[in-house]
């Protein structure tokens, strides 16, 4: 078994911005936010740093000024050691997270946050690609239903499964809340 390597947990657009969006379901914030919550509190407990990511745009609910850009009601207060506001999907591109990250010598992220295939799902592949191990915490991610072009809709549950189908053992470890802080 090799050595676990330093550890950084990334919560990536857990923002108010969400519930004005079209699709956004209250009903599933419980359940995210209580995975979520114990993953922050367990990243905490082990002194693993902890990035928030907002993602941002010029115009809009995910505009600063839109007042949006905040952390959703009812996620676990913490101090990030690392504040980064994305313009894309990737929380790596375009970013210092990267360079952060390497410079204290981290080696694995978690991923947590919204939206699963989205953000969550591309900050993975980017993270692998740039050579960090990455553990992908399919419960402490959230999505919301999808239509596809050809009028079938995707649910919550479906979407995280092909995300998990896509990532597992290509980009990422596929873990529980308990595992990631396991590895960690």
């Amino acid at each position: 078994m090799s050595a676990q390597k330093p550890t950084a947990l990334l919560v990536i657009d857990v923002q108010e911005s969400f519930r004005h969006r079209p699709g956004f379901d209250p009903e599933a914030i419980p359940g995210f936010l209580a995975a979520q919550n114990a993953l922050i509190q367990g990243a905490e407990a082990r002194g693993l740093p902890i990035v928030r990511v907002f993602h941002i745009a010029p115009e809009g609910v995910f505009a600063p000024a839109s007042g949006h850009v905040v952390p959703m009601a009812g996620l676990a207060e913490f101090q990030p050691a690392l504040l980064v506001h994305k313009q894309r999907h990737s929380a790596l591109a375009g970013t210092d997270l990267g360079a952060w990250l390497t410079e204290r010598g981290i080696g694995r992220v978690i991923i947590s946050g919204m939206r699963t295939e989205q953000c969550c799902e591309t900050t993975t592949r980017a993270a692998s690609d740039a050579g960090f191990e990455v553990d992908f915490v399919t419960e402490a991610t959230l999505t919301f239903a999808m239509r596809h072009a050809n009028g079938r809709t995707y649910t919550p549950g479906e979407i995280r499964e092909r995300t998990e189908l896509v990532l597992a053992g290509r980009f990422a470890t596929i873990c529980t809340v308990a595992e990631a802080l396991a590895r960690a």
